[in-house]
């Protein structure tokens, strides 16, 4: 028997609708009258209906911080509205229009650039994440966070645009003797790290562009540093100075802070590039599986050494692990997105996952982190998560 195009979709559309339940029209007289919607607005908001918001702590403003809620976040990108945050001293206000970067030292010329000065030169845009050194510390002492936000919203990914630094060092010309840049804030304590040469001359970026929109003042406005894949205290925001030098400061922030110290007493100098690590967002910490069916287990992988080229899944607790797929596009430094589809049975299971990127190296468990560098240490733990699902359906930190 021939069927014809109308035919088969008409069939299509009564399949459709027995196996969800809907008939066509059904209800039809009970919908709610149209109204009349929104006016155009001048800048964007999000739906009232969605309440993604940012953890914060903030009980001075030398110790504020904010987390992003990364199981709330699609895809790769991070709204500039949910990105993490770490301040020293507070937000500064700058008027772009008065605001300045000056480049001296070891130098052939000291210049100084506004930012329209910038803005004329050959501009950049790549996605990269930032993380805080200190993300998931608490996993070092096994205490861990009971959500993806609490153990690991201090991870962020955006596309950044602005001027390679390379670009502003060449237009200065550079002294043999040059070997590091003290980088230079522009906020209150005036936070400054000390950056080896070989990186600013790499991928650094002066950025004055967030996901397409200026700077946020909590992000850095105008003016930032960025040095993708390195820990986020290095990449200065509200940047006012870049001093090439012959060696290293060796400020608070680069002895007693931001160093690792390990089980010997000894302690871990520099420590910039942030190791591959991946985390099960969904399902994950503090969420509900309705019962057992299908779902798909989805989270996001990254590594400051490069691409993350694999991702594997295991449903037991580590004992066997599954290839992941890899959402596109995979881009260095950058988060990474995975899935693998799922049945759920109903019994209690243990998930987590585990990251390889494209220079051979593997995301350690906590214990082999312990193993090799102690757990004296607040930073740059990259250890494996573990989420239990259990019999109902609740998920919770290992």
């Amino acid at each position: 028997m021939k069927k014809n195009r109308r035919s088969f979709l008409s069939l299509g559309a009564a399949a459709l609708a027995t196996s969800t339940g809907c008939q066509p029209g059904a209800d039809a007289a009970k919908a709610p009258p149209s109204e009349l919607g929104a006016a155009v607005s001048e800048y964007g908001s999000r739906s009232p209906f969605e309440k993604a918001a940012r953890l914060h702590n903030s009980p001075t403003p030398a110790t504020a911080s904010s987390r992003t809620p990364l199981e709330e976040i699609h895809g790769i990108l991070t709204p500039p509205s949910l990105h993490f945050e770490r301040h020293h001293a507070g937000v500064p206000q700058l008027d772009p229009a008065k605001h300045e970067l000056l480049v001296h030292g070891l130098t052939d010329r000291q210049l100084i650039f506004s930012l329209a000065d910038l803005k004329r030169l050959p501009s950049v845009s790549r996605i990269h994440f930032l993380e805080c050194a200190g993300n998931s510390g608490s996993e070092w002492r096994g205490a861990g966070g009971d959500t993806a936000q609490r153990s690991h919203g201090l991870a962020s990914c955006s596309e950044w645009t602005g001027v390679s630094v390379k670009t502003l060092l060449a237009e200065c010309g550079l002294q043999k003797a040059a070997t590091w840049v003290i980088a230079e804030g522009a906020d209150a304590c005036l936070m400054a790290r000390s950056i080896p040469l070989e990186k600013m001359l790499d991928d650094a970026l002066i950025a004055y562009g967030q996901n397409g929109e200026a700077l946020r003042p909590e992000q850095g406005y105008p003016l930032r540093l960025l040095l993708p894949g390195w820990e986020g205290n290095t990449s200065i925001k509200w940047l006012r100075r870049l001093h090439v030098t012959s060696e290293p400061m060796r400020s608070r922030e680069e002895t007693s802070h931001y160093t690792d110290l390990l089980a010997d007493g000894q302690a871990r100098e520099f420590s910039f590039e942030m190791d591959a690590k991946s985390l099960i967002l969904k399902p994950s910490g503090g969420q509900q599986l309705p019962g057992p069916g299908a779902f798909e287990i989805s989270g996001i992988a990254w590594s400051g050494r490069g691409r993350i080229e694999k991702v594997e899944v295991s449903l037991d607790g580590g004992e066997k692990w599954i290839a992941a797929a890899l959402d596109e596009p995979r881009l260095p430094k950058a988060f990474t997105r995975f899935r693998l589809p799922w049945s759920w049975k109903g019994a209690d299971t243990i998930l987590q996952s585990r990251a390889t990127d494209d220079t051979g190296y593997v995301q350690p468990t906590t214990e082999q982190l312990i193993a090799a560098r102690g757990s004296n240490s607040n930073y740059h733990h990259n250890g494996i998560k573990r989420w239990r699902i259990e019999a109902s359906g609740k998920v919770t930190n290992v």
